[in-house]
Parts: C-alpha cells; sequence; structure tokens
C-alpha cells in the first residue's frame, strides 16, 4: 500500500467515525433519552388503572407503518408518540389487572430494570468463561427452582424464552435419555390429554418426532387425566408391540387451569419406564403456596419441568424454564461447540447454559428474574398467588350467583364458565357466549377470552396478574351482568 493509499484510508475510517457518533451518545444526550423515555413508562404506569384491558381499535396499529426504516431519524418525541398510539394502545394490554385472558404475562417494574441493566452492560450469559457472575445467576435461580419442585442436587436446567422452547428440549432429552433413534420412532408412544398445551405436539414435531405414536388419554369430568385409563393404554400399547416412551401431565392447563393427578401417573411412569415430563408452565410456581404444594403433590417425582416465571411469577413476557432431574441428559442432548470456541474453557461444576439449551446466543434473561426476588424476597410472590387462587374461588361463587353455569372448582386461577339459560339449545347457548365474549371486549374495561369444551363455547376468567384485586373481579362481574342484559338473555 503507498503513502498515499494509506493516508486515503485513514482518512476515511476517521470519517466514518464521526458520521457513526450518533450511536454513542453523550451524557447529557443519555439523560435526555433516558427522561423521555422513563416519562412515557410513567404516563403508562400512571393509567394503568384506567387503560383499557383490551382496546379494540378500527386501525389496529396501522400507522405505524407511516414512519418506514429511513436514512434519516426522526424525533425522539415523536418516535414515542407513534409507539405509545400505535404499539402500546391497540389489542390486549396485559400489564393491566383487568386482563383476565388467556394466561396473562406479568411485567413487574423490578423486572423492566433488571431487562435495562442487562441490556446497558450486554453481558453474554451462555458461557461461564464470558460471563461467570451471568452464569452463576442463572445456575443459583435454577438451583432454587429445582429446589422448589423437589428435584435432588443432579438437576439442572435452563433459562429460555418461555414454556415453548422449554418443552422443546425436555421432549428432546427425553428422546435421547431413551435412546430413541429413527427406526424407533413408529412404535414410541406418548401419552398426554387433548388439555395439553398446543406446543407440546409442536415440540415433539420439532424434535423429529412426528412419527411417533400419540395417545390421547381420557380426561375426568374436571378435565383431568385418569390414571387408570393411562394404565389400561399403556397395557393395550405393550400388547401390540409398541414402545411407551414419554408421559406428559399438566399442571395447570390453558384452557380450564386443571391440575392432573401427578403422584398417580409418576407411581405409572416409574413401574412403565416411562419418561415423565410435567408441563407446568402456568401453574409451577404456585408450588410457593400451600394450596399449590398440595395440589401439585407428585411433580417432584417427574423426570422434567417445565415452568414460566412470566406467568406465575409475574416477570414480562420471555421467561421459560426447562429443569431435568439429571443434567446430564440435558448436556448429553444440547452440547456441542466449535474450533473457534477453544478458548472458553469449561470449568468444573458449572453449567453453562449453551451446553444444556438450543441457544448458544443467549440474553442475559436471569437479571430480570434476580433483581425482584433478591430486592422483595417471595414473601409478596406467595402473598399474590394466594390471593390469585382466593379470588378465583371467589368469582366461581359469585357468577353462579349471576345465573352462569360454572365449570368445575378451581384447581388453580382458572376459571370456566357459560351462559345457558333453561330450555336453550347448544347452538344457541353458543351464540349467546360469543355474543358475550364480544361485547366485553368491545367495552374495553376487562379482557375475557373463550375456550371450546365438548362442544360448548365457554368463557374463561384468569387471576394471575399481580395488578388483579377484588374490585377488578367485581368489575368483570358487573360488566357480564351488562353484556347479558344487553343480549336481552
Amino acid at each position: 500500500m503507498s503513502a498515499l493509499e494509506h493516508t486515503t484510508l485513514v482518512d476515511r475510517i476517521r470519517q466514518l467515525e464521526r458520521e457513526a457518533q450518533p450511536l454513542e451518545p453523550g451524557t447529557a444526550e443519555r439523560e435526555l433519552l433516558r427522561h423521555a423515555v422513563m416519562e412515557s413508562s410513567e404516563r403508562f404506569l400512571r393509567n394503568i388503572e384506567t387503560l383499557k384491558a383490551f382496546d379494540d381499535s378500527e386501525d389496529k396499529g396501522i400507522g405505524l407503518l407511516q414512519a418506514p426504516i429511513s436514512e434519516r431519524g426522526i424525533p425522539l418525541e415523536a418516535a414515542l408518540e407513534l409507539l405509545e398510539r400505535e404499539v402500546v394502545r391497540p389489542g390486549g394490554n396485559p400489564a393491566s389487572g383487568g386482563h383476565l385472558a388467556y394466561i396473562p404475562g406479568g411485567g413487574l417494574y423490578h423486572s423492566a430494570l433488571g431487562d435495562y441493566l442487562a441490556a446497558i452492560s450486554n453481558k453474554y450469559a451462555g458461557l461461564f468463561f464470558t460471563g461467570p457472575g451471568a452464569v452463576r445467576m442463572e445456575n443459583m435461580l435454577l438451583r432454587w427452582v429445582a429446589d422448589l419442585v423437589g428435584y435432588p442436587a443432579t438437576a439442572g436446567g435452563n433459562i429460555a424464552s418461555g414454556g415453548s422452547i422449554a418443552n422443546l428440549a425436555a421432549i428432546a432429552t427425553a428422546r435421547d435419555a431413551h435412546g430413541l433413534k429413527g427406526r424407533d420412532f413408529a412404535s414410541a408412544v406418548v401419552y398426554l390429554t387433548t388439555q395439553a398445551h398446543h406446543c407440546i405436539e409442536k415440540a415433539l414435531r420439532l424434535a423429529g418426532l412426528e412419527e411417533v405414536q400419540v395417545r390421547y388419554i381420557p380426561i375426568d369430568e374436571r378435565f383431568r387425566m385418569r390414571p387408570d385409563a393411562l394404565e389400561q393404554t399403556i397395557a393395550a400399547d405393550r400388547g401390540q408391540g409398541l414402545k411407551p416412551w414419554l408421559i406428559i401431565a399438566a399442571a395447570g392447563t390453558t384452557d380450564t387451569g386443571a391440575v392432573d393427578p401427578l403422584d398417580a401417573i409418576a407411581t405409572i411412569a416409574e413401574r412403565e419406564r416411562c419418561w415423565f415430563h410435567v408441563d407446568a408452565a402456568y401453574g409451577g410456581f404456585f408450588l410457593l403456596t400451600g394450596h399449590g404444594r398440595r395440589v401439585l403433590k407428585g411433580i417432584e417425582r417427574s423426570d422434567s419441568v417445565a415452568l414460566d416465571p412470566h406467568k406465575s411469577l409475574f416477570l414480562p413476557y420471555g421467561s421459560g424454564i426447562v429443569v431435568v432431574r439429571d443434567a446430564r441428559w440435558l448436556a448429553a442432548t444440547h452440547r456441542y461447540s466449535g474450533h473457534y470456541m477453544q478458548d472458553a474453557l469449561r470449568e468444573p461444576g458449572e453449567i453453562s447454559p449453551a451446553d444444556v439449551s438450543p441457544e448458544l446466543t443467549k440474553h442475559f434473561r436471569a437479571l430480570r428474574m434476580w433483581l425482584p426476588l433478591i430486592l422483595l424476597g417471595t414473601e409478596p410472590f406467595r402473598a399474590a398467588l394466594d390471593e390469585k387462587l382466593l379470588l378465583a374461588r371467589y368469582f366461581h361463587q359469585e357468577i353462579q350467583a349471576l345465573g352462569f353455569e360454572a365449570g368445575p372448582p378451581p384447581d388453580l386461577s382458572v376459571v370456566t364458565y357459560r351462559w345457558a339459560p333453561p330450555g336453550v339449545s347448544l347452538e344457541r347457548a353458543n351464540q349467546l357466549n360469543q355474543a358475550i365474549v364480544d361485547g366485553v371486549r368491545r367495552d374495553g374495561r376487562v379482557f375475557l377470552s373463550s375456550t371450546l369444551l365438548d362442544g360448548r363455547f365457554t368463557l374463561r376468567m384468569v387471576a394471575l396478574s399481580f395488578r388483579t384485586h377484588q374490585r377488578t373481579i367485581d368489575l368483570a362481574l358487573r360488566i357480564l351482568r351488562e353484556q347479558v342484559a344487553a343480549i336481552g338473555a
């Protein structure tokens, strides 16, 4: 390279450095950015009690597309106004206590601060070598969860993005732990119920197990797996030369909140030498309560479990945990490496998340969970969960007083119910309940959802947000009474 070429190269590098300078705001500019963003968050939180739980807007955020990404940016105030109007406002508001639909996420403020600090430090949390503190934090939290479940010291796990990935990791591990190969898939049998979350079947397909035999075990009147039917089905499969392999039970189904009889199922799994996985994405952290420990008895006998902190631990969306009784099986399925990682020497006794999950790139998710727990302790979480259990019982009682037909008493905090006046046909009752849930959504003060149970259009109420209190439930009951009057029923 000639001296002229070298000078030209250096000049160009310096020019590009100046042009890229906006990526590194100074102290004063950071203060302005932070103040504007915090003001936006405060506007949201100051009005959280009056914001709609569902905003059934006509435009559905289409205005966002009127400001496409371009060479030149727009002022922060304009960007925040666009965000608040076109993204935060329309649709569901899971941060609202009135979000009683599906299984809502939480949105703890302490977790938001944890995410902020995680993003600022940008600590890579995938390998112990590069992020020893971040990895120790995740493993400490996983040990706390394993102890909560009742697993031995051999247990290990991973904090993933949610229950779907957590269940996928568990199913892939179960596949390898039982030595299943392609030639075995057609004769291997999985046992679950029709109440299992759809991510289970998706996980089977993603794990290459689409050809396995899937048995849907009959459920009882409370939508829980029947152990006697499970035993009979396994015996019949063995008689046909098939290989019973995996039993998947639910600790809180999405539809009805039902908890399968885990202890009885664990006994069958042990006798039949099946891998026993519990999907506790919704109900797992109710183990913090006395009621939860009684209802979930037997979960400690499972081989693997999935729990979502962004559900019953109130964290923001994007946190799912898988824990396996023997971490060696989890590592055997997920541990891979490359030559470029040769410097990342593994520390004896400390598991790196990249070795026990599908992810190599790893967000520092542990911080959003650690910060609220270390600051607040577990006591307020237990109190909030106990409150939700009682709110579900309260709603179950009061909805019947309004003339609704209620489903079974809640195992956890989901209540099913429907408007079915005497003499009304099933088809007409389904239409009436559709009209009720549509009316509630248009009203927007609370957000309720529906499902289909045995052909019956059924309404659901989920008390899980830490902002949901008795006044919220009373408001929901009042709105339902209004909707019944509105449809002339």
